[in-house]
């Protein structure tokens, strides 16, 4: 383990240009994570009633802060996708160098071990950064914290490294060089199997299950409304990810036969032949996309609600500590979504890079570049557009639904302003693909054909 340590330390130095991007990028995930879990190991330690003076009080009660701490942990699961992104694309360029580690005796595992242990030097570096800020920040606004505080510190500072290093070597776990660097064996994507059926019934069983406790629990012991919402979030999810393959392979082979134009041609061949790509690369987006529309309609119902509580005199608080939850609500929903469109950035580029020696055949036998780029945007732009509209959709029903049986002193319309969500998601994917263009250009070089 120290050798491995000790040659992934020698190769993240001797890394080039191109590599140093790969490095900063794991950085600056691992420091939003470490950002996130610090936070929210400070908020986790604070007991009982503390007056935080910060958010107008929404962080003094002990119930407000769970809700602060459970979207903190929520927000670690697009970062550790993001890391596992920036390890892939940092794979596509280690080819001859892992290739070089075979033929020195090195084996698939200890490779994928070393590649891993790269990407956790790095995450150290962001965590020690943010950290370093963190601290300070921390002191300023506590006077004394506890030693509870000061050892969830410590774990989340040397634990987001070893999740970094678990991510990238959950990434690399199909990744397999061979010892002469000439294949490399990355396993179709394919149809979701077993797993996602099995967990997609369950939670129709569970909002089954939860409605029928409702109506037969007559004293009514527990809300069944945040569970019910949170599984319906996912089973909108779930639906937009299948419509996503589905849709993909059934506009592959109906547009390979009647396509006219080139680049419609070469997007569809290449959604007909990897038809759930899009789905799994798209997955956090669509999540991202029911959630975000239905906090929208959601918000535009509370806000009116809470004004017209506070007209009759019956709001419990002031209006800054309703109207900062819902603000901080719509921050994290923003964040999410940011790092996932980077991560979807990131795996556009990895794409682009697996198969730069097509790419440059392409090119070669007089593709123009502007048709290959063409052909990148309707990947992403064909398959997306009917995920969106049902993830819209299922997010402006859920959230019209919860508004309904929520408010009592208004009487809340169909958010349709919501339904500009969707269409904000779907301009931004496209921008996130656009941002792979540079690589595309460089990718189609004639120096790509002497590795076919």
């Amino acid at each position: 383990m120290r050798a491995d340590l000790r040659l992934a330390w020698l190769l993240t130095r001797g890394s080039d240009r191109r590599e140093w991007w790969r490095v900063g990028l794991t950085a600056v995930g691992a420091a939003l994570a470490t950002g996130f879990a610090l936070t929210a190991v400070v908020l986790a330690s604070l007991d009982g009633y503390n007056s935080v003076p910060l958010a107008h009080g929404l962080l003094n009660g002990q119930g407000e802060r769970s809700g602060v701490v459970f979207s903190l942990a929520l927000l670690l699961v697009p970062v550790l996708g993001f890391l596992g992104q920036s390890a892939r694309i940092g794979a596509v360029h280690r080819d001859r160098r892992l290739a070089g580690l075979r033929l020195a005796g090195a084996a698939p595992w200890q490779v994928r071990r070393i590649a891993a242990l790269e990407t956790g030097l790095a995450c150290l570096l962001g965590s020690a950064l943010a950290t370093a800020v963190a601290v300070p920040v921390l002191l300023s606004l506590w006077t004394s914290p506890t030693a509870l505080a000061w050892a969830g510190i410590a774990l989340v500072a040397l634990g987001v490294p070893a999740l970094g290093a678990a991510a990238a070597a959950l990434a690399l776990r199909q990744v397999v060089a061979s010892p002469l660097g000439w294949v490399r064996r990355v396993r179709t994507a394919q149809r979701p199997g077993r797993v996602f059926l099995v967990v997609t019934g369950l939670l129709v069983a569970l909002v089954a299950l939860i409605l029928l406790t409702s109506v037969f629990d007559r004293p009514r012991r527990f809300s069944p409304v945040p569970p019910v919402i949170v599984a319906l979030t996912l089973l909108v999810g779930a639906a937009a990810v299948s419509l996503t393959g589905w849709s993909s392979g059934l506009l592959g082979r109906v547009l390979a036969v009647r396509a006219q134009r080139p680049a419609l041609l070469i997007a569809a061949e290449r959604l007909r032949d990897d038809p759930w790509a899009a789905a799994r690369t798209h997955a956090a987006v669509l999540l991202v996309t029911v959630v975000g529309t239905g906090f929208v309609g959601v918000r535009q119902v509370l806000l009116a609600d809470v004004h017209a509580m506070s007209r009759v005199g019956r709001l419990g608080m002031n209006m800054a500590f309703y109207t900062t939850g819902l603000a901080l609500t719509a921050a994290a929903i923003l964040v999410a979504l940011g790092i996932i469109l980077s991560a979807l950035a990131v795996g556009t580029a990895e794409s682009l890079a697996t198969r730069r020696r097509a790419l440059a055949v392409q090119n070669a036998a007089g593709v123009p570049r502007g048709v290959l780029a063409r052909a990148l945007f309707l990947e992403t732009a064909l398959p997306l557009v009917p995920a969106v509209v049902v993830a819209g959709a299922g997010g402006m029903a859920i959230g019209a639904w919860y508004a309904s049986i929520t408010t009592e002193y208004t009487t809340p319309d169909v958010p349709y302003v919501s339904l500009l969500v969707p269409f904000a998601v779907y301009a931004c994917c496209l921008l996130a693909a656009a941002t792979s263009l540079p690589l595309l250009h460089r990718s189609v070089r004639p120096a790509e054909l002497r590795y076919v």
